[in-house]
């Protein structure tokens, strides 16, 4: 029979060495920095270069062969629609104009004459047809000239900066000879190809990116109007055109762009690089689980998709919630008792941690 003493002894050594145990399992715990997989907006860049063009663009020039009398604009001016830019001689037509003017008066004054005539059944109805006929014939010949007449006035078809002066008064121009350019910046087209790979992400209202070295590091932003309807069968691109604001004027057209295409847009989950191991093409992490003696990890295989600096995105094999060695993984084996030092605050503050207690 066993002594009341000596129970009470046996049971204390007991929970002696099990606290001894644990803390000899605390202290071969391995430390390590975790991270939690987070949701990230996202997108596939995809680089292309394009040149812009002008929203609008027009070479000025003469309908007529005639002689300048007059020039309105300077070098880069910019203009409204219908501003007059160029005069040509029309001392002809003004006296033309003159003359047709007076016959159609007198028309409209016979007309007019006859007409009541009729009404007082003094003339026949044949006559007034007549003098209908003379009224319509002076009508077009006045109308005719207008048109010949404002032929020798060249005018802004839309607004925009216009380019060099080509013509001094004087000259004798023609049609086809430029007299100078004009563009509406106010909008800048950028064609650029991507592969027909990328076909199916391609939309209207995509956002894109555009950077050029004249600029530095400024970034124009803008968004994708058009997709060719055909792919080129030796290239096998598609050609693309995007609109981009241009509100300070500071692009121009014929300038090379370096493009960046935001395709597939979405939120998926983010990890830090660093907790991604790979192995062939198979890419894996250590995930934290907590048992019934502390928290250990175990190996776990994820798909991964786009990258971005310092971040990956799982498309597989994790949860939201779910929590992976960043650093310290080369250290511990799959069920190894880890302890967490820190924190890695990923993505809304890359490469800073959380310490943790002990």
């Amino acid at each position: 029979m066993s002594h009341p003493g000596s129970t009470i002894l046996l049971l204390f050594a007991s929970l002696l060495m099990g606290g001894m145990s644990t803390a000899a399992a605390q202290a071969a715990a391995v430390a390590v920095v975790v991270a939690e997989p987070r949701l990230m907006s996202l997108t596939e860049r995809v680089e292309a270069l394009g040149t812009l063009k002008a929203n609008e663009s027009v070479d000025i020039t003469a309908n007529v062969t005639e002689t300048i009398s007059a020039i309105h604009f300077d070098d880069g001016q910019r203009v409204r629609e219908g501003d007059i830019l160029v005069e040509l001689t029309s001392v002809e037509q003004h006296a033309e104009l003159e003359e047709a003017q007076v016959r159609h008066d007198e028309a409209a004054r016979q007309y007019e004459r006859v007409k009541a005539l009729v009404a007082q059944r003094a003339a026949s109805e044949s006559l007034l047809d007549e003098r209908k006929r003379d009224l319509d014939a002076a009508r077009a010949v006045l109308v005719a000239i207008e048109s010949r007449l404002s032929d020798r006035l060249i005018k802004a078809p839309f607004d925009g900066v216009l380019g060099l002066r080509n013509v001094s008064r004087g000259a004798l121009v023609s049609p086809g000879v430029t007299i100078t350019t004009l563009d509406d910046d106010s909008v800048m087209k950028l064609d650029f190809t991507v592969p027909s790979l990328y076909l199916g992400a391609l939309r209207p209202g995509l956002a894109i990116e555009a950077r050029s070295p004249a600029h530095g590091d400024q970034v124009f932003s803008g968004e994708v109007r058009m997709i060719a309807s055909r792919v080129d069968p030796v290239t096998r691109a598609v050609e693309v055109r995007a609109l981009l604001p241009n509100p300070e004027r500071a692009l121009k057209p014929g300038l090379l762009m370096r493009v960046e295409l935001l395709a597939r847009p979405r939120d998926g989950l983010v990890i830090p690089e660093a907790a991604v191991m790979q192995q062939g093409r198979d890419h894996f992490v250590l995930v934290v689980v907590e048992g019934e003696t502390g928290l250990s990890s175990e190996r776990r295989q994820i798909q991964i998709g786009t990258r971005q600096p310092g971040l990956v995105e799982v498309r597989e094999g994790l949860s939201s919630g779910e929590r992976v060695v960043v650093h310290g993984h080369g250290k511990i084996r799959p069920g190894q008792p880890i302890r967490i030092l820190a924190i890695d605050d990923g993505p809304a503050n890359p490469g800073a941690w959380t310490e943790q207690a002990p």
